[in-house]
C-alpha cells in the first residue's frame, strides 16, 4: 500500500497518455520535432522517442498533423511495421518553419515538465528527512583516521539535511570529509528528476552528466509507480562541489544567449542531495556577498530565481549544504549567520598518537613496511625539535615521496631514517 506522498508522486510521474497530459504548450514540441529534424535530416519514430523521451503515439500524433500541414514527409517506410517503422523528413516549408524554431531556441533533447510539477517533485521526495544510521556514517568515514566520537557531529546534519560548518587548519581532511558524506548520500534512496523545465516560455537544463549520475529503470516501469513519464530520471542523490572559482553568476540562472535556453544553477542542480561550498572564503565574491545570497534560503528552504523577462521563480531549496574553509570562521561571517549554520565541526591537526595511527593506516595501504624507529626518527627530528604542526595529509604525502624515491632507484618500498630526512626536504619549505 502506498502512503499519501508515495500515491502522490505515482500520479506525477504517470506516463502521459496525450499532448494534454505532457502540460505543456504543443507548440514547445513541434519546434523540437523539427529543430531534430533540422540536425539529423532523416529520422525515425525511436529516434524521436529516444531524444523527446515521450511516448510513440504522442509523437505519432504530431507528425501526422505535421504531415498534413506539409511540413515534413516520409522518407523512408517498413511496410510490416506501419507507421512505427517511417523515417521523416522535412519538406522545404518544414525547413523554412525549422529555421524559424532554431532561431527560437537551439535546444534538442527531452520534453521538459512544468516548473511547478519540478518544485511538487522535490517536495514530495524531500519532505521527509533522509535517515542514516550511526553505522553507515561510521562505514562512511572507515578509510579516514578520525575522533572516536567524530561521526556523532557529523550524522545529525546529514539526517537534519539542512546545513553544515567544517572549518580547521589545512591538510586535516575537511574535504575528504566532505566527500565522504556525499558518497554516503548518493547511496540512499534515489531520487527522481526531470532533464529539463520549461517557466514563462523558456526551457531551463537542470541535467548535467557530471552532477547526475542515472539508475536505469527497466522498461520505463518500477513495482511502486507502474509506467513512468520519461521525462524523468532516476538518479543517485546529486552532490555539486564548488570552490575557489565559484561566483554569484554560478548561483542564478545562466542564460545561454546562442543557444537561448537556460542552465540551473548549482544548488538547483543539487536539490535533494548535497552542495559543498569548498574553501570558504577564498571565492572570487566576498564571504559577506555569498552568505548574503545564502541567508533566505537556508530559513525558508526555497530560493528565488529571476528569468530575462523579470519573472521570478520560486524553487525549492532542499540539499545538505557544507560550508569548508581553514580559515577563522569568526572572521568570515557573523554570528547571525552562524546562528542559520545547525552544526560547526572542528576538523583540527592531529596529535602525536593520531599521526602515528593515520602513518600506519596510509603505510598499509601502500604496501610499505612500516618501521615504528624510522617514525619516531621523523617525529623527533621534523616535528618535536622543530616545532613544526602536524596535518593529517603529511604521512600519505611523504610516504608518495619515499615511495617515488625508492621507485627511482629500482628498490622495493621501505621506510629508513635517510629516506625520511630526503622526503621530508622535498616536501617541507624551510
Amino acid at each position: 500500500m502506498l502512503d499519501i506522498e508515495q500515491a502522490n508522486l505515482k500520479r506525477l510521474l504517470a506516463e502521459p497518455g496525450s499532448m494534454d497530459d505532457l502540460n505543456v504548450p504543443q507548440s514547445i514540441v513541434i519546434d523540437l520535432i523539427l529543430r531534430l529534424l533540422f540536425n539529423e535530416g532523416n529520422v525515425a519514430l525511436s529516434r524521436f522517442m529516444e531524444v523527446l523521451r515521450i511516448p510513440n503515439r504522442i509523437i505519432d500524433d504530431l507528425l501526422l498533423w505535421l504531415q498534413r500541414e506539409h511540413l515534413v514527409d516520409v522518407s523512408k517506410a517498413t511496410a510490416e511495421l506501419g507507421r512505427l517503422g517511417n523515417v521523416y523528413a522535412l519538406t522545404d516549408a518544414g525547413e523554412m518553419r525549422a529555421r524559424d524554431a532554431m532561431s527560437r531556441s537551439l535546444y534538442i533533447g527531452p520534453i521538459p515538465v512544468p516548473i511547478h510539477y519540478y518544485m511538487r517533485g522535490i517536495e514530495l521526495q524531500t519532505n521527509q528527512r533522509r535517515r542514516v544510521s550511526a553505522k553507515q556514517v561510521k562505514d562512511a568515514l572507515i578509510e579516514l583516521v578520525l575522533p572516536e566520537e567524530f561521526h556523532r557531529l557529523i550524522g545529525p546534519a546529514i539526517n537534519s539535511g539542512s546545513s553544515l560548518f567544517l572549518y580547521g587548519p589545512p591538510g586535516n581532511g575537511k574535504t575528504t570529509i566532505a566527500m565522504a558524506i556525499a558518497k554516503l548520500i548518493a547511496g540512499t534512496d534515489p531520487i527522481w528528476l526531470p532533464y529539463a523545465v520549461t517557466a514563462g516560455g523558456y526551457i531551463i537544463q537542470i541535467h548535467d552528466r557530471l552532477v547526475h549520475k542515472q539508475i536505469n529503470v527497466v522498461r520505463g516501469r518500477t513495482a511502486e509507480l507502474g509506467r513512468i513519464d520519461q521525462r524523468w530520471g532516476l538518479f543517485e542523490r546529486p552532490s555539486v562541489a564548488a570552490g575557489g572559482e565559484l561566483t554569484l553568476e554560478a548561483l542564478d540562472l545562466r542564460y545561454d544567449p546562442i543557444a537561448k535556453i537556460y542552465e540551473a544553477p548549482l544548488q538547483m542542480k543539487a536539490n535533494g542531495g548535497m552542495l559543498l561550498i569548498d574553501d570558504f572564503g577564498r571565492q572570487q565574491v566576498s564571504p559577506a556577498n555569498l552568505l548574503n545570497r545564502w541567508i533566505v534560503p537556508l530559513e525558508s528552504e526555497v530560493d528565488y530565481l529571476r528569468l530575462q523577462s523579470g519573472q521570478t521563480l520560486v524553487v525549492p531549496f532542499r540539499q545538505l549544504i557544507v560550508f569548508s574553509t581553514n580559515l577563522d570562521p569568526n572572521e568570515l561571517v557573523d554570528d547571525a549567520f552562524l546562528r542559520r549554520i545547525q552544526i560547526k565541526v572542528g576538523v583540527n591537526n592531529p596529535d602525536e598518537k593520531m599521526f602515528y595511527q593515520i602513518f600506519v593506516t596510509e603505510a598499509k595501504r601502500m604496501n610499505i613496511p612500516f618501521d615504528k624507529d624510522t617514525f619516531l626518527y621523523l617525529l623527533q627530528k621534523w616535528y618535536r625539535q622543530t616545532g613544526r604542526t602536524m596535518q593529517s595529509v603529511h604521512p600519505r604525502d611523504l610516504l608518495r615521496t619515499m615511495q617515488a624515491l625508492c621507485e627511482y632507484e629500482e628498490d622495493l618500498p621501505h621506510m629508513t631514517p635517510e629516506l625520511i630526512d630526503e622526503a621530508c626536504r622535498c616536501y617541507f619549505v624551510s
